[in-house]
């Protein structure tokens, strides 16, 4: 085989490896569509997180699938994402993550420039903002989706929680679009993949692996070594604080992040993957504050 051929074979590999361990499922409640949406002006904007206006509200929006290069590396937390960024993309200057992550942020910028449509269905997405943000789809004024488009032109990677599409398109089958839009932007060049050494990503990514390997060690040693006394609300919980609890791993976590809000721990029911036994195992340190 050719060795551009093999290195392309070995690039999709990867891609595919690194969605399906962490390609949380979303299965939230039914969408909920605006029209007339903008974009706000603010600090905070980034290639996948922006704020906007929607019938009056303003609304903190996380793109679903997607991830796109940090803008800045404001605390340790954003220095590790900027580092684990670079090696997925095979930069071996990190630094060059800012700037093309604020390229992401300036090509978001230009495109939603007049009013463009938001599904919702106001389920929570992780994250450090004080006014909390919630998962969404944007379709651009042009009937484009805002996510592929950013896949597409190498400003983002396929990556993060997914459900289904506005017009039902089924989750795994988006991961496969993307995945494959993914590749062409490799394969082409653009954006950030422009930068990219093919002499170094495998080795990079290894590299990523290997932490990540060690990190998942130490929390699964320290979560035995410890029995959490703390009642944790699902409705607000973070992700780090649901998997403390003994039988939620990192994809469960994502799947009942997703689902919110709920009326009452027995709704956890309706999340895949928590059955009876399960509830019963972990009900003794979860609840649901009644507001």
């Amino acid at each position: 085989m050719h060795k551009s051929a093999k290195l392309i074979t070995l690039l999709f590999a990867l891609t595919i490896a690194v969605i399906n361990a962490t390609g949380y499922v979303s299965y939230a409640a039914e969408l909920q569509k605006f029209s007339n949406v903008k974009l706000i002006d603010h600090r905070s904007n980034d290639g996948d997180s922006f704020f906007l206006e929607a019938d009056g509200k303003t609304l903190h929006v996380r793109l679903y699938f997607v991830d796109c290069p940090e803008t800045s590396a404001n605390s340790k937390v954003d220095a590790q994402r900027i580092q684990e960024q670079a090696r997925y993309f095979g930069l071996p200057d990190a630094t060059r993550i800012v700037y093309f992550g604020n390229e992401a942020k300036a090509f978001v910028q230009n495109i939603l420039t007049g009013n463009f449509t938001l599904h919702t269905s106001f389920a929570t997405a992780p994250g450090r903002s004080s006014q909390g943000r919630i998962y969404g789809f944007i379709t651009t004024a042009s009937g484009d989706d805002l996510a592929t488009l950013l896949v597409k032109n190498g400003f983002a990677r396929t990556h993060g929680i997914g459900r289904e599409t506005p017009d039902n398109t089924p989750r795994d089958e988006m991961i496969k679009r993307l995945s494959d839009l993914e590749l062409a932007a490799i394969l082409k060049k653009v954006g950030i993949w422009s930068e990219s050494d093919p002499d170094q990503i495998a080795q990079l990514r290894a590299k990523q692996r290997d932490q990540d390997r060690i990190l998942r060690e130490l929390q699964g040693e320290i979560k035995k070594s410890q029995v959490s006394s703390n009642i944790i609300d699902i409705n607000k919980a973070s992700e780090t604080e649901l998997q403390s609890i003994n039988g939620i791993g990192p994809v469960l976590a994502g799947r009942i992040i997703a689902g919110r809000p709920y009326k009452n721990v027995e709704e956890l029911l309706n999340v895949s993957g928590i059955g009876p036994k399960t509830l019963e195992k972990i009900r003794p340190y979860i609840t649901v504050e009644q507001q």
